[in-house]
């Protein structure tokens, strides 16, 4: 039986593997006494040891998961115990080649990680077994806090017969046998895609049709929730009481964490966790922006309704070029802390010696002696295990005026439908370059969101003064009524191009664009082009430098006052790019193209100001200067001020009370350079007032309680 977890101290804490250190050198606890003396108070173990637990079929070696344990248990460090499942053994693939994924590449080949198809069932009666044997041993272990189901699982693009087999028995139930209702839904008479009998049922990864292909992706992630949830079952059949159960999640990667996960609900997904977990890696050093963190930390919040979350994953010093400068590994714990985490974990505890991750290194390096980063993150970790301070600072709650309505089924579709050329050839933004230029404009201008799904109730959206749809291209009749019900009861509705195009079958709708909201937006369009050279331009305001890109709707407003921006350009003039309608007690504003950053920032400031929602002190710090606020359990406004720059930001401070987190310089050697605070003029203690001129040096930060 397992609980929503309680801690009582945030939690600080690194991936422990026993097994990857070099075979003559027995450290562990040397590395227990080293992580202590950081402050670390937790690891993660045994996610990705499957051979080693299991070295062949049903012979099980526990020897340095006791290992870890024990010596984890003896320096007070406690222990979260992930299923081993994420990496299968080569005795596995020997017997049953199948459980590798087969994808639109061709079979699969041992070697790497996540190459498994997880509804394959020789796949899964091991995958049962090993989880039975380990949690069993550990689960009566008084260092075992929880436990982590898998690793950022995905469906690892299985096209596999049994994932395939599968998809049709679903499609059969949701259509009770009528293939009929399955061609038109999916409008499969073109191109003679039609199917008439369900034996003909072709191979869908060839598929141009994107309603039969998204339907696929979907039932693909009901997989993975399913996984998650069959392995969390599991587990709780060994827990004990107050144990917990979480998973990783991760996100579209680009080099680093980006945005919505293809592969993955989250929404749903976390339905099966006792908590939510996340991965969040981000650039650092001169890229350092503190906008992937912040993004991660609200998806992660908002996919369990605001719960808080920890960070299971996050870089120490990690690939290349992201080694931090002094002050930032500090900076970005505390600005994971600010978007609501209970904890904070790095991948990884010391550098691989071997194989694929030898050069995204931990927080030892490959010498394993102290370093600039791990001496950092001891700054940080003994500042939480003050019992003055991380009381104050866990369990935040956030209450933010502001979201965003994001959907993996507008993932898809937007791949396969780009933007730029409507065709899936890669052209051009996606959809989460959109989410993320509207993500990124209202993290500059200082105003804080919570992300909702595309199903969310009148209920959930009411909760909010203003709704954001980011290229919402496919939306349920459902979903449709519920944003007008939002703005006739007085909500602000702000939706971009390309939202409201299609239903949740990826057919098009065949009305009056955008479907069921023209009223609602007091404007509507037929017609659409990629831009040449055309810019924007903004009623009564001066004129200024903006360039509309990707796509441009050619906006028919009922009324010229509602305009908010026209097209600038000798032929499209005549048309309007942004437009603003008041609908019920509320408001509906439609931006019809991709605008450049700036336009995008100063068109969200000027909206979310209309809406009351913009505080001008906040949204004037300076470039870089970020503010996140929440409540502790004592009722205390907690607002984390955050340079992610390398200059001191001089301000009025937008917030008054105690300083309980003082900016500290860290030296090179990853050392406070000089007592708490005495470089700043902020000490510990000190009580600032709304309006005080402060600073804040590079990459630094301030903790206020008012």
């Amino acid at each position: 039986m397992t609980t929503t977890p309680v801690f009582t101290h945030p939690l600080f804490g690194t991936a422990y593997y026993d097994e990857y250190m070099p075979k003559d050198v027995d450290r562990i606890n040397t590395d227990m006494e080293m992580m202590q003396a950081a402050g670390i108070n937790v690891i993660r173990i045994a996610e990705s040891t499957w051979s080693t637990c299991e070295p062949q079929p049903g012979e099980f070696d526990f020897t340095h998961v006791d290992r870890a344990l024990e010596a984890a248990h003896k320096h007070h460090i406690d222990v979260i115990v992930g299923t081993p499942t994420y990496a299968v053994p080569t005795w596995l693939v020997a017997m049953h080649p199948d459980v590798l994924a087969e994808t639109p590449a061709g079979p699969g080949h041992y070697g790497a990680r996540q190459i498994m198809d997880i509804v394959n069932p020789s796949y899964l009666f091991y995958a049962e077994r090993v989880i039975r044997a380990l949690i069993a041993h550990v689960a009566d272990h008084p260092a075992v806090i929880g436990y982590q189901v898998d690793n950022e699982t995905k469906y690892y693009d299985s096209v596999s017969h049994d994932m395939q087999m599968l998809f049709v028995k679903h499609l059969r139930k949701r259509f009770s046998d009528d293939l009929d209702a399955l061609n038109n839904t999916f409008g499969l008479d073109y191109w003679s895609n039609r199917i008439n009998a369900w034996e003909d049922f072709p191979d869908v990864r060839a598929s141009i049709n994107e309603s039969l292909r998204g339907a696929f992706d979907a039932f693909r992630r009901e997989q993975v929730s399913e996984f998650l949830g069959w392995q969390a079952d599991i587990v709780r059949e060994y827990a004990r009481d107050g144990q917990f159960v979480t998973h990783n999640f991760d996100f579209e990667w680009r080099g680093h964490s980006y945005g919505v996960q293809p592969a993955v609900d989250h929404f749903k997904a976390a339905a099966h966790m006792d908590i939510a977990g996340v991965d969040i890696y981000h650039p650092t050093e001169d890229a350092l922006s503190g906008k992937e963190i912040a993004f991660g930390g609200d998806m992660t919040r908002s996919i369990r309704s605001g719960a808080n979350y920890i960070v299971l994953e996050t870089q120490a010093q990690g690939q290349h070029g992201w080694l931090p400068y002094p002050g930032q590994l500090r900076l970005q714990a505390y600005s994971h802390l600010a978007s609501g985490a209970d904890g904070v974990m790095y991948w990884h505890w010391h550098s691989i010696h071997n194989s694929f991750e030898s050069y995204w290194k931990g927080l030892l390096s490959h010498d394993l002696e102290s370093n600039p980063t791990y001496e950092e993150a001891g700054v940080f970790g003994r500042e939480i295990a003050d019992p003055k301070v991380g009381p104050r600072i866990l369990h935040l709650r956030k209450h933010n005026p502001v979201a965003i309505m994001v959907s993996n089924e507008s993932l898809s579709a937007l791949e396969w439908f780009r933007l730029e050329t409507g065709l899936p050839d890669g052209t051009g933004p996606g959809y989460n370059d959109v989410l993320r230029r509207i993500y990124d404009a209202l993290f500059e201008l200082n105003i804080e969101c919570d992300f909702v799904p595309a199903d969310a109730s009148i209920e959930r959206l009411g909760a909010y003064q203003a709704v954001i749809t980011p290229a919402l291209y496919c939306a349920t009749q459902e979903c449709i009524d519920t944003l007008k019900e939002y703005v006739r009861a007085g909500g602000h509705l702000i939706s971009t191009l390309r939202s409201f195009v299609a239903d949740e079958n990826v057919t098009i709708w065949h009305d009056r664009a955008p479907h069921g909201l023209d009223d609602v937006f007091g404007s509507s369009y037929q017609q659409f082009t990629r831009p040449q050279d055309t810019g924007l331009a903004f009623t009564g305001q001066a004129p200024v430098s903006s360039q509309a890109t990707a796509l441009i709707e050619l906006l028919t407003p009922e009324r010229n006052e509602d305009v908010i921006a026209w097209y600038d350009h000798p032929v499209w003039k005549h048309y309007a790019a942004v437009t603003r309608h008041q609908y019920g007690s509320g408001w509906a504003e439609w931006i019809g193209t991709v605008p450049d950053d700036h336009s995008t920032r100063a068109l969200l400031r000027e909206a979310l100001g209309n809406a009351g929602l913009i505080d001008d002190r906040r949204a004037s710090l300076p470039e870089g200067l970020v503010i996140r606020t929440g409540s502790n359990e004592a009722g205390e406004t907690i607002s984390y001020l955050l340079n992610y720059t390398a200059s001191t930001a001089a301000f009025d401070s937008p917030v008054s009370g105690e300083v309980i987190i003082a900016p500290r310089a860290i030296s090179i050697r990853g050392v406070p350079a000089l007592p708490e605070g005495a470089e700043e003029g902020l000490s510990t203690s000190d009580h600032v007032s709304e309006g005080e001129r402060i600073s804040i040096a590079p990459w630094n930060l301030a903790v206020i309680a008012s």
